[in-house]
């Protein structure tokens, strides 16, 4: 037997019957031969696929919600993935479900977000005349773009849970939905963290109704909507909040959006950053030729928007700055004395 087959059948003794157990995985969209000898699951696989994926390592320059933050205690589209990850494997370990399955899923949610957050969503969707959503490009950036083409080809279930962290439907999997969970758990909670750091709110701030029964600080917070999570899933055979706890949050995100994300102060340099990726999208689609020469080979088989477009969605806040000073603002002349 070997290391990983023997991993599988622990599955099977310690994790709860609705678990998704790696050896019953509905596989991956291209064939893989066994690798004799291999000691990771399918799931353990696909976390170390995602890891070291250059997407991945792209998300520690892409801000969550506030641009260009000047200080390093602000949550990037990493330290956010981080976080979800950790609160989706407590809730899984919990309640005896795949922790591998969960982490993959939480690692790879978010690997297709825009530069400047959201509102490069918004710029791409003007650019195209289309919805340009996050998730979908996830799981485009793990099925297409990554390792110049081939793609992860990663586990029916993850993939699943990508495309399904947000809209509809819901993961199929316990697991995604868990996931689901703790992205709604840690971005409302860290965002109001950073909205803190930024005096755009302080504590008290928070509606009572909210806070008396989430809590009054960020750990507690957090803290209760984890336990609440595990309770009430454990009761109900399905991954759920107990009424009260779910109203709770979603009341603190409505909050959120009206005192944070639609915040002047917060979102002062969106209109820059859209205009400056909508100047960016239309200059490739006049000068193709500029695109990076690993992109050209894209521009046959899938056209000129989608590859402009799978261009900037994968630049960092940095890069698309430096692009676009690199293009459109003026150098200085060197004048010989």
């Amino acid at each position: 037997m070997t290391v990983r087959e023997e991993l599988e059948r622990q599955e099977h003794k310690r994790l709860n019957p609705l678990a998704s157990f790696a050896d019953k995985s509905a596989g991956r969209p291209r064939f893989e031969e066994d690798r004799e000898g291999d000691v990771r699951t399918c799931y353990q696989r696909d976390i170390d696929r995602i890891v070291h994926s250059k997407s991945f390592r792209r998300l520690m320059h892409k801000t969550q919600v506030f641009l260009q933050p000047e200080g390093d205690h602000y949550r990037t589209r990493m330290t956010h993935t981080l976080e979800v990850s950790r609160i989706a494997s407590t809730i899984t370990r919990a309640l005896g479900l795949n922790e591998d399955l969960a982490e993959a899923i939480a690692m790879g949610h978010d690997l297709g977000h825009t530069p400047f957050g959201h509102a490069g969503e918004v710029a791409l969707t003007q650019c195209l005349g289309r919805p340009f959503r996050h998730n979908e490009q996830s799981l485009r950036v793990v099925d297409v773009l990554e390792k110049d083409g081939e793609g992860l080809n990663l586990t029916h279930e993850v993939r699943n849970g990508i495309l399904c962290h947000t809209g509809d439907p819901w993961p199929s999997t316990l697991e995604g939905q868990i996931v689901r969970r703790s992205d709604q758990i840690a971005y409302v909670n860290h965002d109001i963290d950073d909205a803190i750091r930024a005096n755009i709110l302080t504590n008290d701030d928070i509606p009572h109704a909210i806070t008396d029964i989430l809590g009054h600080s960020h750990s507690v917070r957090i803290n209760t909507l984890v336990t609440d999570a595990i309770r009430t899933s454990r009761e109900a055979g399905t991954v759920c909040l107990s009424p009260e706890v779910e109203k709770a949050l979603k009341d603190l995100r409505s909050f959120m959006f009206e005192r944070v994300y639609r915040n002047p102060v917060a979102k002062a340099e969106e209109s820059k950053a859209k205009a400056m990726l909508g100047k960016l999208f239309e200059y490739y689609m006049r000068s193709p030729e500029a695109l990076p020469e690993d992109f050209h080979p894209q521009l046959s088989f899938e056209g000129l928007e989608r590859t402009v477009c799978d261009y900037i969605a994968g630049m960092t806040d940095n890069y698309a700055v430096d692009k676009y000073t690199e293009i459109f603002i003026p150098t200085g002349w060197h004048v010989r004395g």
